[in-house]
């Protein structure tokens, strides 16, 4: 049985909105390492790689994942990215940021 992933609407010119909370995210991110707030920095970036996910997603359909699963914020970007050696790299270097998310969150 196929799971059917939890989608939600969003107008497309709202992106630079996702984008803007993924860009400060990414600075606090880095503030946090500056600091050697290693976990917290940790946290953020995971944070800001799911803001950029969704604000790529909704320029690019006006469809943002709505699941409390990440990965189908992949899945949903993986039919919306054209084939190619670039949307790989992408798709791989975001599914290994996710796959931390737990460690970072809760282990340290």
């Amino acid at each position: 049985m196929v799971r059917r992933q939890a989608r939600k609407s969003v107008d497309r010119t709202r992106y630079r909105e996702y984008q803007n909370v993924a860009e400060h995210f990414s600075d606090a991110a880095r503030l946090a390492m500056d600091g050697d707030y290693w976990t917290a920095a940790g946290v953020l970036i995971v944070h800001s790689a799911i803001a950029y996910c969704d604000a790529v997603a909704i320029k690019m359909s006006g469809q943002k994942s709505a699941g409390k699963n990440h990965e189908d914020a992949i899945v949903l970007l993986k039919g919306l990215i054209a084939n190619g050696d670039q949307k790989t790299k992408a798709i791989n270097q975001l599914s290994r940021i996710i796959e931390e998310k737990t460690r970072v969150s809760y282990m340290g």
